[in-house]
Formats: C-alpha cells, sequence, structure tokens
C-alpha cells in the first residue's frame, strides 16, 4: 500500500494505517534527528514528538507532496527546537552511523595509535566545521550528503524553492572545504 493510500485510511481513523506510517518512516526519521542532535536519546525524543505531531497534523498534509519529505520537513523542526530549548542551536554534531559512514575513509586493518589520533583529530575538525555552517545549511549538506535525498525533495523539506535549495548545499560545501583545506593541504613550511 502507497504512503497516500496509507495516509488517507489514517485520516479516517485507522490506527493501524498510522502505525504503519511510522514503521516504514521511523529509521530514516531517527538517523536525521541523530545528525542534528548528536545522541540517540535526543534522537529518539525528535522522532516520539515528529510522529506526535504528524498524528496531530495529518489534516494538514496535503496529498500532493510526498509524505517521506512531509515528515523529514517536521523531524528537522523537532530538532531544531529541540537543541534551541537545550541552548545547543548552533552545535549540532556529526557521529558515526551505525554502517561506519564517517570513518569508513579511516578505516584500517590493524590501525596504529598515531593513525587512530589522527583518525579522531579529523573528526573533531569536521565536527567543528560543521557547527559553523548555518542550520540550513548543515540541514540541507546532511540530507544531500548522508541521506542522498534529491535537491528538490531538500527544497521541499526545508521550505525553499529548488534553486535556493542548490545554493544553500553549495554554500555548505563551500564553507567546509575552506575549513577543512588545512588538514589536506601539505605542510609547506617544511619544505
Amino acid at each position: 500500500m502507497t504512503d497516500l493510500a496509507t495516509v488517507s485510511r489514517a485520516r479516517g481513523g485507522d490506527s493501524e494505517a498510522f502505525r504503519l506510517l511510522v514503521e516504514r518512516h521511523s529509521r530514516p526519521v531517527f538517523k536525521v534527528a541523530y545528525r542534528m542532535t548528536g545522541n540517540e536519546h535526543d534522537a529518539d525524543d525528535v522522532v516520539q514528538e515528529t510522529f506526535l505531531r504528524a498524528y496531530r497534523q495529518i489534516d494538514r498534509f496535503q496529498e500532493r507532496a510526498n509524505f517521506g519529505t512531509w515528515l523529514h520537513r517536521i523531524a528537522i523542526n523537532c530538532a531544531l527546537d529541540l537543541l534551541r530549548a537545550r541552548g545547543r542551536h548552533d552545535k549540532h554534531y556529526i557521529h558515526e552511523s551505525e554502517d561506519g559512514e564517517m570513518s569508513r575513509s579511516f578505516e584500517a586493518s590493524d590501525p596504529q595509535p598515531d593513525r587512530l589520533l589522527l583518525s579522531a583529530e579529523v573528526q573533531q575538525h569536521v565536527a567543528k566545521a560543521l557547527e559553523r555552517l548555518s542550520g540550513n545549511e548543515r540541514t540541507a549538506f546532511m540530507l544531500r550528503h548522508f541521506e542522498g535525498m534529491p535537491v528538490e525533495e531538500i527544497g521541499k523539506t526545508l521550505g525553499i524553492q529548488v534553486n535556493a535549495a542548490k545554493h544553500t548545499i553549495f554554500r555548505a560545501v563551500r564553507k567546509l572545504r575552506e575549513s577543512l583545506e588545512p588538514l589536506v593541504r601539505p605542510n609547506t613550511c617544511n619544505t
């Protein structure tokens, strides 16, 4: 059954239909929430609040829209609300995902202590660089490069035009490159 058909049933009071929507979308919502909040407890809170708001606002969902995009927008707003409430609005963190996404390029079969130290240092620099991005830049970057979401959906999720979404992603990438350039540029002072 499609999301639209399931939403239609949920609007009619079918609690089983809403449960199906929760099952289908809770994992992607959790991934976004975790990347924005930086810990499982906060991400779980965001997921719960997201589905609570979605349930309360299901009649506002416009059937011409994509339900997953609509839900992601709610999740992002819930995450930002939680971070603001805790005084951490500009302190989002990116952690390694379940599949090792952040550290994949640093893995070695028998890591040496200096390699582990370098890996941790690089991850720390990446996290700090991400903290310097605006909320929209960070969210657009994460949705595009971690979630693989199409630019059109990112625009819908953030409530901005496609060109604005492209520009936001471009700005985020440019800022990250500038912040991380010292890590990849060879040290020319020692030559």
